[in-house]
């Protein structure tokens, strides 16, 4: 394997009076091998130093790592009610994020435990307000061959009827098939069973279980619900969406045996139950700065590591900007597109197996929404999408992310990916909301290109472009012509790659 080399010396002005006169006008930079050239070339001294080694750092990105979660009634909206004509542009913006492979669709979140298969011998729940018929299973089981895709399925927990949740695996089943099954997701986020209403009787609010409603309690109904699936699929859980039961997740997986996969959901920021003007009320700078899109690895840390131990994948399989549905200006702007991005390698970095981005018709931080004029399916592509798709062409199933440092403001990020053939990628981010930054980026000598994702400002809630593209009002669900790619020249490996405000590139080097 070919490897490349770059000095261990960083970046350093050329201070002195004398050259500052040689090199009057023109930004003199030395990146530590003396290419005092490179220098010439260049009109803008680098402020930003990415150096790109041929490290590889953690797994392999794994087929399907990006997916999407979608809540049981908005199947229709997307996907339509005819099994015999599902919305193709909606298939083809889920394939876009998982080209050439099977993508991972959740289907399941709040609507989990209010949904149900009538079942003969059981009155319908006060809890369960939507019905699956036989039509929703025929859509959704066009959908999932058409794209070849897995699903993890929710299963009602909440109702404490056991019935219910076998009645809806066996109709998964029958209308899906057990390879096309990747997991039943038993319940979801049950904690707040005890505090939040599961429905209202008049002005009243029921909640399902008492006050005193605890792990130990859920750890039983999931056993006992368990007990009773068909075992030709395996099991998702414990579905959480926060920290307090999660310290129990050994004793959890060692409870189950059928578990297959640990599933988790994560939001940086919180609209319901957060006051304004307290540091988790969501924002444009919030969003953009390394906390609101890498605060969450710490606590993940600790679960990935009992999930390992148990040689179990962690998925976080619901995840968004902000929870109960988003911000207006905030979770619908250019900034979460770059907060998705890096969010998505941030994860990937820590090991989580997949990523799946909750959307639902009427959310702040939906993906794309669809008209039918005229019978024609129609989609509008929100700013969050464009993220999504640069990171599926930065990081191809197989690539290894690369040791990556950077010297430079904290409002630049970097990572690299290497794929099978040697392919290099780096992604560039400047989320800084004021200036544009010089990336001189240290790498391997090859062929380069750069393909940027813009848009007029943070706060955007259109004009998104990815390589001077977009979808605007697309009937194919692609770009309206390929990405244009900007050649660069390297010398001996460097690339300099100024970014806009509040903007990102990817630059792709084929070895030379």
């Amino acid at each position: 394997m070919r490897r490349w080399r770059h000095s261990d010396g960083l970046p350093a002005l050329l201070a002195t009076a004398a050259l500052a006169a040689v090199f009057a006008g023109v930004a003199a930079y030395d990146d530590g091998d003396g290419h005092i050239a490179y220098a010439r070339r260049h009109r803008e001294r680098p402020d930003t130093v990415v150096s790109v080694r041929p490290v590889a750092v953690g797994r392999p990105i794994p087929p399907g790592f990006v997916g999407l979660s979608v809540e049981y009634p908005a199947v229709p909206w997307y996907a339509g009610t005819d099994p015999s004509a599902v919305n193709p542009v909606f298939e083809q913006l889920i394939r876009n994020l998982a080209p050439g492979q099977s993508p991972v669709l959740r289907i399941g979140g709040d609507s989990t435990d209010v949904t149900w298969v009538p079942t003969a011998g059981v009155r319908r729940p006060g809890g369960v307000r939507y019905s699956l018929s036989p039509g929703w299973l025929a859509v959704t089981s066009t959908l999932v061959r058409d794209l070849h895709a897995r699903l993890i399925m929710g299963l009602d927990l909440e109702a404490g009827v056991p019935a219910l949740p076998v009645a809806e695996a066996r109709a998964f089943l029958a209308a899906f098939g057990s390879r096309t099954l990747r997991a039943f997701e038993i319940g979801n986020e049950a904690p707040r069973y005890n505090n939040i209403p599961w429905y209202h009787r008049g002005s009243d609010g029921v909640l399902a279980r008492p006050r005193g409603y605890g792990f130990g309690d859920f750890n039983r109904e999931f056993a006992t619900v368990a007990g009773r699936l068909p075992r030709s699929v395996p099991l998702a859980g414990p579905t959480l969406g926060g920290p307090d039961w999660m310290v129990h997740l050994g004793r959890f997986i060692d409870t189950e045996r059928r578990l297959g996969l640990v599933t988790f959901h994560t939001y940086p920021f919180n609209r319901c139950f957060t006051p304004l003007h307290s540091p988790r009320d969501p924002s444009l700078a919030k969003l953009l700065s390394k906390a609101g899109s890498r605060g969450f690895a710490p606590a993940l840390a600790g679960y990935l590591a009992v999930a390992r131990r148990h040689r179990l994948p962690f998925r976080i399989d619901e995840m968004n900007s902000v929870a109960c549905g988003g911000k207006r200006g905030v979770s619908d702007t250019f900034a979460s597109a770059l907060w998705a991005l890096d969010s998505l390698f941030e994860l990937a970095r820590v090991g989580v197996s997949g990523v799946n981005f909750h959307v639902f018709p009427g959310a702040s931080y939906i993906l794309f929404s669809f008209r039918r004029p005229n019978g024609r399916w129609v989609a509008w592509v929100r700013p969050e999408y464009y993220g999504l798709l640069l990171f599926a062409q930065a990081a191809p199933p197989g690539s290894r992310l690369l040791s990556t440092t950077i010297r430079g403001e904290p409002a630049v990020r970097a990572w690299a990916t290497r794929a099978a053939g040697g392919t290099v990628r780096v992604v560039l981010v400047n989320d800084d909301l004021r200036r544009r930054h010089v990336f001189l980026v240290r790498g391997p000598a090859g062929r380069g290109g750069v393909i940027r994702l813009s848009a007029p400002s943070a706060g955007a809630t259109g004009g998104v472009t990815l390589g001077e593209r977009r979808f605007g009002l697309t009937t194919t669900g692609r770009l309206n012509a390929p990405p244009e790619q900007e050649p660069i020249a390297s010398t001996r490996g460097r690339y300099v790659v100024t970014l806009a405000r509040t903007s990102a590139a990817l630059l792709t080097i084929h070895p030379a």
